[in-house]
């Protein structure tokens, strides 16, 4: 099937910009390299649009009374609002199906960012000369707002990335994502998204089967729902389902409904065959790639088409490559 380009936002500097605080770059391979030839880029640096330059004074994040601020180190110039007003700003106008932000960033970090202790009355000086850390849960400051403006937006930052099993997760919620953009930016109408919600029901299933029988029921009476508001509430929906963690035990469900709904099209020594592949995929000895190829291999007769035609099987261009791993224990 066509795959619809997503557009993601990401971190300039992890595209090779040289906007580093050190005038420099983290060229991040794998956004850089394979997913570039398959999404279409939408490059941030919010330090640089707020006039900072590159290079730059480093930053970090400080305690205040009203929430953490984003300060300069040496100078102690306060940026945070500046930055809270760009990425309010950009927030607003973002259009795009997902995100990557740039690791252990004060503005742009998602995960595990310090909070240091400020130089206001109620900290200890000493502790502020020293770099005492208060909190090491916090959010860079441009990422918190954008992420608090757009809940279930895909988002990521290039470290987490690196494990294989985030990795096509987020990859596959950019695809799905895009494509229900795709849909509702057109002249669609009810019978279109009955159509779309079919070919995504196994890829839903294997998310969370509770949202799936829910998707089910919106589609159901798609006919009947105001067409602003059937758009909105299948759209939150489905962003949800796809943000639940795709298991294993839920993997070998949708495997086994597609072998289901092939079986009568099988001989017996070929239904052998898929049963034992898609039990190795259980047991954590192949990876998924392994029973979905053998699965599509025996969907081509006329009978399969329903199941041929499920997303489940490409959910991203399969030169990604991103099945090929063996889920750990």
């Amino acid at each position: 099937m066509d795959q619809v380009r997503p557009r993601v936002a990401v971190s300039s500097c992890l595209l090779g910009e040289p906007v580093r605080f050190n005038g420099g770059h983290s060229r991040d391979r794998f956004l850089s390299g394979a997913l570039s030839d398959c999404v279409d880029w939408v490059p941030i640096c919010p330090e640089m649009e707020i006039g900072l330059g590159s290079p730059r004074e480093t930053l970090r994040l400080e305690r205040g009374p009203d929430g953490p601020r984003l300060m300069t180190r040496r100078t102690r110039a306060d940026l945070t609002t500046p930055m809270a007003s760009l990425a309010t700003d950009r927030a607003a106008k973002l259009d795009v199906d997902g995100y990557v932000f740039k690791a252990k960033s004060p503005s742009c970090g998602v995960h595990g960012i310090p909070i240091y202790a400020s130089s206001g009355a109620a900290d200890d000086p000493e502790a502020v000369a020293s770099g005492h850390v208060v909190d090491r849960r916090g959010r860079g400051l441009f990422a918190g707002t954008v992420i608090g403006a757009h809940p279930s937006l895909p988002v990521e930052d290039e470290g987490r990335l690196r494990d294989a099993v985030l990795r096509e997760a987020f990859v596959e919620r950019i695809f799905a994502v895009a494509r229900l953009r795709s849909l509702l930016k057109s002249d669609w109408r009810p019978r279109d998204l009955v159509a779309f919600h079919s070919r995504h029901k196994m890829q839903l299933l294997a998310h969370a089967p509770g949202a799936y029988r829910g998707l089910g029921r919106i589609v159901a009476e798609a006919g009947a729902w105001p067409h602003d508001a059937l758009a909105t509430s299948y759209s939150e929906a489905f962003r949800t389902a796809l943000a639940a963690k795709a298991t294993v035990g839920r993997n070998v469900n949708v495997l086994h409904h597609c072998l289901g709904m092939i079986s009568d099209h099988l001989d017996p020594a070929r239904r052998a065959d898929l049963v034992e592949v898609i039990e190795s995929y259980q047991a954590r000895r192949v990876a998924l790639c392994v029973p979905v190829t053998l699965l599509r291999h025996h969907t081509r007769g006329e009978g399969a088409a329903y199941v041929r035609d499920q997303t489940y099987f490409s959910p991203y261009p399969e030169e990604l490559g991103l099945r090929n791993h063996v889920v750990p224990w």
